[in-house]
C-alpha cells in the first residue's frame, strides 16, 4: 500500500481522497437510524446528500432539517467541515496529532489543497488554516447563539454550531426550515444576517489571504499580490451586486430589510448557498447575475468553489492587455507568467462546458426551462447549492449529473484533467508557426 501511495501524484491524492470519504458518508447515511423514519434512506439520496456535503455544495434531494435524524446531521456536518478544511488537511491534522513524519509527497499535496504558495512552511500555514477555521467558527457559533436559542429554547445550541460551521465551509446547509426555506424567516434579523456573511466572506478568500493579515496585520501594501487581487475582487463583487440587488430586485422592502437582503444575497450567491429571500421572485436579470457570480465563486486556497476571484481578473486583464496593445499583463506592478494565463483561459472553457451541457441535458430529459436548469447547474458546479425548486423533483439521470458536477466543482476541474489526461514531456523543439485570423 505504501509503494501504491507513493505512485500516486497530488492530483490523484486529492480527487481519490474526495471519492473515498464520498463514499464513506454514503454508507453511513444510509444506516437506518440516519434519518428520522428509521428506514434506509436509499442509495441515491445517501449519495447525492454525502457528495453536496463534502463538497460544500448545499443542493439536497430530501429536506436537511425533517428527513436526517441527529445521528444523520452529526454525519453531514463531518462532512462539511471535512470538505471545507480539505480531505488532506484533515488527514494532516491527525498525522500531526500523532506526532507522524510528514514527507515531500504529503507536504506537495498539502500545497495543491491549500494553494499554498510555496513548499515551504506548508505543514505550518495547514496548522494555521486548522486553528483559524476553529477559531472563526466557534466565534459564530457564540455570535448566533442568542438568535437560535432564543427561539428554540436549548437546541438552539446545536442549531448555532450546525449554521455556524455551514457557513464558514460556504455549505449553505440549515437544519431549522421544513420546506426548504433556508433562513428566509430570519431576512429582517441583523445579528444573524451580518454572522453568516462574515462567515462566509472569511471562509471565502482564502487561508493564505488570512495568513496575509496574519504576518502583515492591515500593511496591503505587503501583502502578495494574489492576496491584493483576493481583497479587492472580493469587495468589488460584493459592492457592485448588492447594489443591484438594492435598486432593482428588493424595491419594495422597507430600507434597512432592503440593505440587508440585498448585502446577503450578494455574498451567499458565490457559493455559500445560504437564502433569505424567495429567489422563485427573481427576475431574469437577477438569475442570469446570481448565475455569473456562483461560476466565479470564491477564492483560491478557500472554503470555496467556483473558477475563483482570480481567474476572473486574470482573464480581465489579458483581454485589456490585448485592447491596449501591451504585450506584457501586468497588475500592482508585476508581470503575470503566460502559463497562468493559459491555465485561467482552460477553467474558463472548462467551467462553461460543464455548465451548459449539464443543464442543457437536464433541461432536455426533465423538460424544464433551460435558464432553470442552468441556474441549477451553475450552483452545483459554483458548489453554491442556491436552487430555484427543482432539485428535489429530477429523476436519476439527472441528480447523477449534478453529483458529477459537484465533485468536479470541489476538487477542480483542472485536478480532474491532471488525473485523466496524460501526455508526453515536452521536447522543447517547435513546429512552423503560421498565423490564423481571429475576430
Amino acid at each position: 500500500m505504501k509503494g501504491v501511495f507513493k505512485k500516486l501524484t497530488s492530483a490523484q491524492i486529492i480527487t481519490d481522497g474526495f471519492a473515498l470519504a464520498i463514499i464513506v458518508g454514503t454508507l453511513l447515511l444510509l444506516l437506518p437510524f440516519a434519518t428520522t423514519s428509521g428506514k434506509c434512506a436509499g442509495f441515491l439520496t445517501a449519495l447525492f446528500t454525502s457528495t453536496s456535503a463534502l463538497c460544500v455544495t448545499g443542493l439536497v434531494v430530501q429536506n436537511t432539517a425533517t428527513f436526517w435524524s441527529p445521528f444523520g446531521q452529526v454525519v453531514i456536518l463531518l462532512l462539511i467541515q471535512i470538505g471545507g478544511l480539505g480531505v488532506v488537511s484533515m488527514a494532516t491534522l491527525f498525522m500531526l496529532l500523532a506526532r507522524k513524519r510528514i514527507g515531500l509527497l504529503e507536504r506537495s499535496t498539502l500545497q495543491e489543497t491549500i494553494s499554498a504558495p510555496k513548499l515551504s512552511g506548508v505543514v505550518k500555514l495547514t496548522g494555521f488554516v486548522i486553528i483559524i477555521t476553529l477559531a472563526f467558527e466557534f466565534l459564530g457559533f457564540l455570535m448566533l447563539l442568542p438568535v437560535f436559542c432564543k427561539d428554540f429554547g436549548p437546541i438552539g445550541i446545536w442549531y448555532s454550531l450546525f449554521h455556524s460551521i455551514s457557513a464558514f465551509c460556504n455549505a449553505g446547509f440549515d437544519i431549522i426550515s421544513p420546506n426548504y426555506s433556508s433562513l428566509t424567516a430570519y431576512s429582517a434579523n441583523p445579528l444573524l444576517n451580518i454572522t453568516i456573511v462574515l462567515l462566509i466572506v472569511i471562509g471565502g478568500i482564502g487561508f493564505s489571504t488570512l495568513n496575509d493579515f496574519r504576518v502583515h496585520k492591515l500593511r496591503f501594501g505587503r501583502f502578495s499580490l494574489q492576496s491584493k487581487v483576493v481583497l479587492l475582487t472580493s469587495f468589488l463583487l460584493i459592492l457592485i451586486p448588492m447594489l443591484y440587488f438594492f435598486l432593482f430586485e428588493y424595491r419594495n422592502m422597507p430600507i434597512d430589510e432592503r440593505i440587508l437582503a440585498s448585502l446577503f444575497q450578494s455574498v451567499t450567491t458565490r457559493t455559500a448557498g445560504f437564502n433569505t429571500m424567495d429567489l422563485t421572485k427573481l427576475s431574469d436579470t437577477g438569475v442570469a447575475l446570481m448565475i455569473f457570480l456562483m461560476l466565479v465563486g470564491g477564492s483560491p486556497g478557500s472554503t470555496a468553489g467556483g473558477m475563483k476571484t482570480t481567474t476572473l481578473v486574470i482573464l480581465i486583464l489579458a483581454s485589456t492587455s490585448v485592447f491596449r496593445r501591451k504585450r506584457d499583463i501586468t497588475c500592482f506592478k508585476r508581470r503575470i507568467p503566460e502559463k497562468t494565463v493559459r491555465n485561467a483561459v482552460a477553467i474558463l472553457i472548462l467551467y462553461l462546458a460543464l455548465f451548459f451541457v449539464g443543464g442543457a441535458v437536464i433541461s432536455g430529459v426533465e423538460g424544464i426551462p433551460l435558464m432553470t436548469c442552468l441556474f441549477e447547474t451553475a450552483s452545483a458546479v459554483g458548489t453554491v447549492g442556491l436552487t430555484l425548486g427543482i432539485t428535489p423533483s429530477l429523476g436519476v439521470a439527472s441528480k447523477l449529473i449534478l453529483i458529477i458536477l459537484m465533485y468536479l466543482g470541489r476538487v477542480g476541474a483542472m485536478t480532474m484533467v491532471f488525473v485523466t489526461v496524460t501526455s508526453k514531456k515536452d521536447n522543447g523543439g517547435h513546429f512552423p508557426e503560421e498565423k490564423i485570423t481571429i475576430g
